[in-house]
């Protein structure tokens, strides 16, 4: 059955990566949350897709120059990045973190992008999410392939997607190359295009496919886009609008 991620939660309608925009996401159809995450001066793991938070609280610092009591501080809800869509006016957001989200959704799949591409970045998410028991539901995941590489040296007991290098290979390789030398990952995370090569081709999610590796769009908030991959063999698809996108999965699953 296809996952339908909620890209950051649900980011159309609330300020992105937030417990209420994740609740919300879940509360109108999404089957799993995507995610990304940085870390504080203090070495905690939170929830953010900028490195400042300029565009989400309006604080223009660094997050990994600032301790996690004075992250918590920030409203990440006002920034001249949010769109707020059925927020109350008055509420404020918090960043946070990795393990309180994992926590306050226990049994929901989640996507955690790696967004600071170190190594002490990928060792504090692993340790993060095996504080709460929850690798086997969290593919972790970055556009760097080193960091990936790092989470599975670190050794990662859950599911990880292919770095950028690696999704290269996967598409320039060919099946019987990549058998004998295959990729590490579960998943390929993609757009529908990179400049003029298009990914939405059925003869390329079959060859991920055939070597055991899912293949996953993103980001799609036009419902008939979504029926169009899904038609195409798409293993999930990652929405700024999990409330548009979700009847086209109930349809696909019921048909």
């Amino acid at each position: 059955m296809p996952t339908l991620y909620a890209h950051r939660g649900a980011s159309a309608e609330l300020p992105e990566n937030t417990l209420p925009a994740f609740l919300r996401a879940l509360e109108v159809g999404a089957t799993a949350i995507e995610t990304d995450v940085h870390c504080s001066r203090d070495g905690q793991v939170v929830i953010s897709h900028d490195p400042t938070g300029a565009a989400a609280a309006g604080e223009p610092r660094a997050i990994r120059d600032v301790p996690y009591a004075e992250l918590r501080t920030w409203d990440v809800g006002c920034g001249p990045g949010v769109r707020r869509g059925r927020a109350d006016p008055s509420a404020r957001f918090q960043m946070p973190t990795l393990e309180e989200a994992l926590a306050a959704l226990p049994g929901v799949p989640f996507n955690v992008d790696i967004k600071r591409h170190d190594r002490a970045a990928a060792e504090a998410v692993v340790a993060a999410v095996r504080r709460v028991n929850a690798s086997s539901r969290v593919l972790l995941t970055s556009f760097d392939a080193a960091t990936v590489r790092a989470v599975r040296q670190a050794g990662y007991e859950g599911p990880t997607g292919l770095g950028q290098r690696e999704i290269l290979r996967l598409l320039a390789w060919p099946e019987v190359a990549l058998r004998r030398l295959p990729l590490p990952g579960k998943a390929a995370q993609v757009p529908v295009s990179f400049g003029p090569l298009r990914l939405d081709r059925r003869a390329w999610i079959d060859k991920a496919h055939h070597l055991g590796i899912e293949v996953h769009y993103w980001t799609i908030n036009a419902p008939e886009e979504a029926e169009r991959l899904l038609a195409l063999g798409a293993d999930a698809i990652m929405t700024d609008d999990p409330a548009a996108i979700a009847p086209v999965f109930r349809r696909a699953t019921a048909s």
